[in-house]
């Protein structure tokens, strides 16, 4: 962490054409997640092309529980490879198959397990951080469904592949609240983290598509604060350490996870633009989990990034 990027980027923004200037520093960490598809190296070659300084991965297919061991060669020559980047900020996302709050105990045991492998996994590739949704309470309650994240990350943080580092974090990611997902409301998540016996090294990662489609208002910058104070007056904003920057396919409080390209979606680009410019989260990581393609163009991380750029640029001269 802590490497100066100073490249300048012109960025064509999505919404009208206009080509943009924007100076990249240390302040503004901003990236994708992205394939490790055809190697993991891939994806820092990708967040390079893409000019990013942020980086989110899977470490292996999200969708089913095996993952292939990450060779010590392919972990040497990773970090390599990152040090060697501007890559600043290094997430590793957990599979999407992670229950940690259902009353299934096999399942419950094998999400806990899968926890620990990914953790393990990232301190292999020297990632900053691992992101993990909290999975669904299956209508065991509320109650039931906190005391069983807690106790999972209780057995995280006393194992030894958390205690293998110093530094790593883990975030965990709120929710749009369908069904009886976990984590929606700032409360769930604040509960949370205090039943867990050691949450030193433990954070949140906020969705701004889940949030929005949670029932927090982005979509103003009048909003937008109200929405932070909220979060800070129940999990401090010292917790928020990064930002999925998404905007919603669908309505506020609709409950329903659809990530819409920046500036497209219900947020719209005046509230991304005060979620960008928030004095208190800055500084944070933003990593867009947008769509792949958009009207047809199969390079739509760069068209994204580039409506960041345009917005935060336009911010910064006003």
């Amino acid at each position: 962490m802590g490497r100066a990027n100073h490249a300048v980027v012109a960025a064509v923004h999505p919404l009208d054409n206009r080509t943009v200037t924007t100076g990249q520093d240390e302040r503004f960490l901003l990236g994708c997640h992205l394939s490790i598809a055809g190697g993991v190296d891939r994806a820092i070659d990708e967040a390079e092309r893409l000019g990013t300084s942020a980086l989110q991965i899977f470490t292996h297919s999200p969708s089913v529980w095996r993952m292939k061991p990450i060779e010590p060669e392919t972990a040497r020559r990773f970090r390599g490879r990152r040090a060697e980047s501007p890559i600043d900020s290094l997430v590793v996302h957990t599979m999407y198959l992670l229950n940690l709050a259902t009353p299934d105990d096999a399942l419950y045991q094998r999400s806990v397990d899968a926890l620990l492998d990914e953790v393990h996994r990232a301190v292999q590739l020297g990632a900053d951080a691992v992101v993990t949704h909290l999975g669904a309470h299956k209508d065991a309650g509320e109650e039931a469904g906190i005391e069983r994240i807690a106790a999972a990350l209780d057995h995280l943080t006393a194992s030894d592949a958390w205690t293998e580092t110093d530094d790593l974090r883990l975030l965990l990611e709120n929710t749009a609240g369908a069904g009886t997902t976990m984590g929606s409301t700032f409360g769930q998540l604040a509960a949370i983290l205090e039943d867990v016996a050691d949450a030193e090294r433990l954070g949140i990662c906020l969705d701004t598509c889940h949030a929005f489609a949670a029932g927090y208002d982005l979509g103003t910058t009048c909003a937008v604060a109200e929405t932070l104070d909220a979060f800070d007056r129940a999990l401090g904003l010292d917790r928020l350490e990064m930002i999925h920057l998404n905007d919603s396919l669908t309505s506020l409080g609709s409950h329903r996870d659809r990530h819409a390209h920046i500036g497209r979606g219900e947020i719209g680009e005046a509230g991304i633009a005060a979620v960008l410019r928030h004095p208190r989260i800055a500084d944070r990581p933003f990593v867009l989990e947008t769509p792949k393609t958009l009207d047809g163009h199969p390079d739509a991380d760069r068209i994204n990034l580039a409506a960041v750029r345009a917005l935060r640029a336009k911010e910064e001269a006003q």
